[in-house]
C-alpha cells in the first residue's frame, strides 16, 4: 500500500501551559503569536483573560471572514466591511455540576453583515459556500450544536 502525501494539509500547532484554569498559549511558527485564557470566577478563574469559550466563538467570526474572502475570490465577488454578532447558548449544568448530558453549546447563532456587490442568488450561493468551506463553522455544525447562520448583504461603500 502506497501512502500519499497531501500537500494541501497544513498543521496548526498551539502549545500551552498554565495553573488552575488560566493558560498561556503559544502558536508554533515564526510569527511568535501568544495569547492567554482564563475563566469567570464561577468557573474557578479570575477573569483576567477571555474564556476559551469566547475564543471559540471569536474563531468562528474570524474564520468566516477569511473563508468569505477566499470564496469571493473564487466567485468573482467584491467584498467590503464585515460585522458579526455571534451568540453561543451554553447550559453550564454539565460543565459546572457534572450532570449527564452534552457539555457543548445548545445553540450558536451567527449574524453577519457584509458589504458586497453580490445580490440575489449569487449572494445566497456565496453564503452557502462560506458555510460549507469554513473549518470552524463545520466544527460547530458537525458537533450537533444547533447552528443558526444568518447573513445580510449591504451595498459597498
Amino acid at each position: 500500500m502506497t501512502s500519499t502525501i497531501r500537500t494541501s494539509v497544513v498543521p496548526f500547532v498551539v502549545e500551552a501551559s498554565g495553573t488552575g484554569v488560566a493558560q498561556h498559549l503559544v502558536v508554533q511558527g515564526d510569527a511568535g503569536h501568544e495569547f492567554d485564557t482564563d475563566a469567570y470566577p464561577a468557573f474557578g478563574g479570575k477573569d483576567e483573560a477571555p474564556s476559551p469559550l469566547f475564543f471559540a466563538l471569536g474563531s468562528l467570526t474570524s474564520c468566516n471572514q477569511v473563508t468569505a474572502n477566499l470564496v469571493a475570490k473564487d466567485l468573482g465577488i467584491t467584498l467590503g466591511k464585515f460585522t458579526f454578532r455571534i451568540q453561543g447558548d451554553l447550559d453550564t449544568a454539565v460543565l459546572v455540576k457534572g450532570v449527564d448530558g452534552n457539555a457543548n453549546f445548545d445553540t450558536v447563532t451567527v449574524e453577519a453583515t457584509v458589504e458586497t456587490d453580490a445580490t440575489g442568488d449569487a449572494f445566497d450561493h456565496f453564503v452557502s459556500e462560506v458555510e460549507r468551506r469554513c473549518p470552524v463553522t463545520q466544527l460547530f455544525v458537525r458537533s450537533g450544536t444547533g447552528f443558526v447562520n444568518t447573513w445580510t448583504r449591504a451595498d459597498l461603500t
